[in-house]
């Protein structure tokens, strides 16, 4: 799992800094967490194969999470889409498009699946054989939702030195192996499953929780993630400001990340009115240390930062 950061300012783009998008790749498949200003560019920038993007993921119909969205479908239709795309964010983001596409009199040569999301409550929205995605409902100024991204386990490893000191087992037996049966000789010989493979892989999980107030009803659902975005517009002593505006604070976001037991924090949706952002992190570090900053196009790797072993 990989997350590269296109942007993660708030509402304003400044010369240093995009509006809030992410993209994030497991198991092959790529997804787009948000859409501010200029994400296509970063896109660009960040070298993302347009094409392996079949899934957009709004969190909230604010300008600084959205208005790059428009601009990116008119450049997937330009550059020759036939796959459909499909795009999940609250209700109201199809009128929202469809209008811009309509009054601009733009033809797509794809087809936009749009899957509107009402609940205010945690709900799967995604699933195939490898990832399972569901919402984290959060708490701005208007209906907005996280996304909780979760690897399925993944097929337990093949132990071949162990494997190789009995020759009745073929390869057409390696899958069910992998599956985690024991293995029948023709004698009717059990051979545990255990003593033929190892454990998989670790299977990741990322939690994104995009503009929201300080809301403890989060930390059941990311329990445990090996990652968390949580936004941070505002340091410890503007908290006052923070509640009125529907923001966080570093503190409060490492607060979450503290009971959630997650793995990793990473702070994002820095208000402009900070120039030095390393003061973020460190206030964020006096109550979970395990604290990122963001960095434009950086990408993490998520098996580096968690120290997992493979």
């Amino acid at each position: 799992m990989k997350l590269t950061i296109l942007g993660f300012n708030s509402a304003i783009p400044t010369v240093r800094s995009h509006p809030t998008s992410q993209l994030l790749v497991t198991r092959n498949r790529h997804f787009l967490i948000d859409c501010g200003e200029g994400t296509q560019v970063q896109l660009r920038k960040a070298q993302a194969k347009f094409s392996k993007i079949d899934h957009i993921f709004i969190s909230h119909l604010h300008g600084d999470h959205v208005f790059g969205l428009i601009g990116l479908i008119s450049s997937f239709n330009l550059l020759g889409r036939k796959k459909a795309m499909n795009i999940y964010g609250p209700k109201g983001i199809k009128e929202l498009i469809e209008t811009q596409l309509r009054l601009t009199e733009s033809h797509k040569s794809y087809s936009l699946n749009f899957i509107e999301l009402t609940s205010t409550q945690s709900e799967l929205i995604y699933e195939d054989e490898k990832v399972m995605i569901y919402t984290i409902p959060l708490y701005h100024r208007i209906y907005t939702n996280g996304f909780l991204f979760k690897e399925k386990t993944r097929l337990r490893r093949l132990n071949m030195e162990v494997i190789e000191q009995y020759p009745e087992i073929q390869i057409c037996d390696y899958q069910n192996l992998k599956m985690g049966k024991d293995f029948v000789s023709e004698e009717g010989k059990v051979i545990k499953n255990e003593n033929l493979t190892l454990p998989p892989k670790h299977s990741y999980s990322y939690a994104y929780c995009s503009d929201t107030m300080f809301n403890m009803n989060v930390v059941p659902i990311i329990e445990g993630t090996d990652v968390l975005y949580h936004e941070s517009t505002f340091l410890g002593d503007l908290e006052d400001l923070a509640y009125k505006t529907g923001h966080s604070t570093s503190l409060q976001a490492a607060t979450i990340a503290k009971n959630a037991h997650v793995k990793n924090l990473i702070l994002g949706h820095f208000s402009n009115r900070y120039t030095e952002l390393s003061v973020f992190r460190d206030e964020a570090c006096s109550v979970f240390p395990n604290t990122w900053l963001p960095e434009e196009l950086k990408t993490f790797d998520f098996k580096d930062i968690c120290n997992i072993l493979e």
